[in-house]
């Protein structure tokens, strides 16, 4: 512990023209007294720790000492492409591991460029979850963070519905969508690759049995795949309506944009009201009643008549809101 420490201390001075004991007391998560006595520790050991006194001294690495302890560990190297997403670092448990590999990299780049980790911060930042949403953390993200990284498999029990299954998996990767967790995994008999939900686990346990990982899976492109077809799969109903020039914009905002765009390429030339006719696949019926809801005069919904029917009741209502009259306060 100590020493992982002071090693840490080395590569903070080194990345840095100098720094109070305040500051790596706060680095180091430890006492200003216990920053004195790693400083004596490591001057005796032969690095050139040099203390300024005063109210602006601190603590320097003097006659342009380097140390050579920057190489990466696989974990930290791993991290260290997902630094720009710490969310989901501090989720999966590889928070510490990023700090590491980052400082690293600082200590070892040149003079002037270390401070290229704080203008790209300044630049570029990933904000995952949806809007109004409060993402949970899934209590066992961790564990399966860890059976990924060391492609181990895993006994996942996850709910369904109603009932409770458990499966033996070979967690191949994770993904972040909107807020929500998913580990893609290849299941052994039948060997084929699912996607689960990692807020439906209940329990994980993680053996010591390794899995071979196949070379030509392909995270990015199997995940695309699947999302394309889940999206068509819930959309397991049409309707048929009738847009204005500004609900033909606003379309893709109230519905699945995909679908919204192929309908509207596959519909035919306005009518001479320049209305557009189209026929669009929804989920449900109630799901596009609260959907196109949302886009008002600018869309009529043709067919079917029951959903017709319920969009003129809620026209009527609304109309005789605006024209009741009122008693003046």
């Amino acid at each position: 512990m100590r020493a992982a420490r002071l090693i840490k201390m080395v590569l903070l001075l080194q990345s840095r023209p100098s720094m109070t004991a305040a500051e790596l007391a706060r680095e180091l998560e430890v006492s200003e007294r216990t920053v004195t006595r790693d400083a004596q520790a490591l001057s005796e050991a032969g690095v050139p720790v040099y203390a300024d006194r005063g109210r602006t001294g601190g603590y320097r690495l003097i006659g342009g000492y380097r140390t050579r302890l920057t190489g990466l560990a696989r974990s930290e190297a791993e991290a260290l492409f997902l630094s720009g997403v710490p969310g989901a670092l501090r989720e999966m448990g590889l928070e510490d591991a990023a700090s590491a590999a980052r400082l690293k990299v600082s200590a070892a780049l040149l003079p002037s460029l270390r401070d290229a980790s704080h203008t790209a911060a300044q630049r570029f930042h990933l904000d995952a979850p949806a809007w109004f949403a409060e993402p949970k953390t899934p209590e066992l993200l961790p564990a399966v963070a860890e059976a990924v990284w060391d492609d181990r498999r895993i006994t996942a029990r996850y709910r369904r519905q109603e009932t409770a299954v458990e499966r033996e998996l070979e967690p191949y990767g994770l993904v972040l969508k909107a807020g929500l967790w998913y580990v893609c995994a290849r299941v052994p008999d039948p060997s084929s690759f699912r996607v689960y939900r990692i807020d439906r686990f209940t329990a994980v346990e993680s053996g010591d049995e390794r899995f071979v990982r196949d070379e030509g899976f392909d995270l990015p492109g199997f995940w695309e795949e699947r999302a394309a077809q889940f999206a068509r799969s819930i959309l397991r109903a049409t309707v048929v309506i009738r847009l204005s020039e500004a609900g033909t914009r606003q379309l893709k905002y109230a519905v699945d944009p995909v679908s919204a765009q192929e309908a509207l390429a596959a519909a035919g030339p306005p009518d001479d009201e320049g209305r557009v006719t189209l026929t669009l696949p929804v989920e449900s019926h109630d799901v596009a009643y609260t959907q196109l809801l949302s886009l008002g005069p600018e869309v009529e919904v043709l067919e079917p008549s029951a959903l017709r029917e319920r969009f003129a009741q809620a026209a009527a209502r609304t109309a005789g809101y605006y024209t009741r009259v009122t008693d003046s306060p």
